[in-house]
């Protein structure tokens, strides 16, 4: 289709357009029997079959006010955005009742701590009352609170595990 007219144009106008001649080989066949000339007559001759054309390049602008356009236009697809999920700090909190010892069990094995970060969150609740134990997207910190509160009901400590939005 000529985009500024909207009519259907021949496969020889499109591809004259470009100096290019396409033909499939039922069409090269139905224009020799057609014409029953000579097959250069047949193939390079006027009354070429009509089709729908649907490309990427725009027809060449002679002069006009936009200046001689180039004959390509560019398509571009939008950057999908993407959006970094909310992170979430997993808290302990401290009790009078829990053993330091379990407390740094518990940040060795659920939070990956080693024996010199565990003691030191674990010093920071029992001084200030609650410690991070880590950031962790929603489902991953709801899980680690999960863990921690049922192992600390399975060896019946009153220890708190909390989450809060960072």
């Amino acid at each position: 289709m000529d985009a500024k007219a909207g009519r259907r144009l021949a496969a020889s106008e499109v591809f004259s357009r470009r100096g290019l001649l396409v033909m499939d080989g039922a069409t090269r066949l139905s224009q020799l029997l057609a014409y029953r000339g000579t097959p250069t007559d047949a193939v390079w001759g006027a009354a070429l079959p009509t089709c729908e054309i649907a490309a990427a390049k725009e027809p060449r602008r002679e002069g006009g006010e936009d200046g001689p356009g180039s004959g390509t236009a560019v398509i571009t697809r939008p950057k999908p955005l993407t959006r970094h999920p909310n992170m979430y700090r997993v808290l302990l909190l401290n009790d009078d009742y829990t053993p330091m010892d379990f407390v740094v069990a518990v940040l060795r094995k659920y939070f990956n701590k080693n024996a010199d970060e565990a003691t030191r969150i674990m010093l920071h609740v029992h001084q200030h009352g609650v410690g991070e134990c880590g950031v962790f997207t929603y489902e991953i910190a709801e899980m680690k609170v999960t863990q921690v509160m049922d192992h600390a009901r399975k060896h019946q400590h009153p220890l708190q595990c909390i989450m809060e939005k960072k």
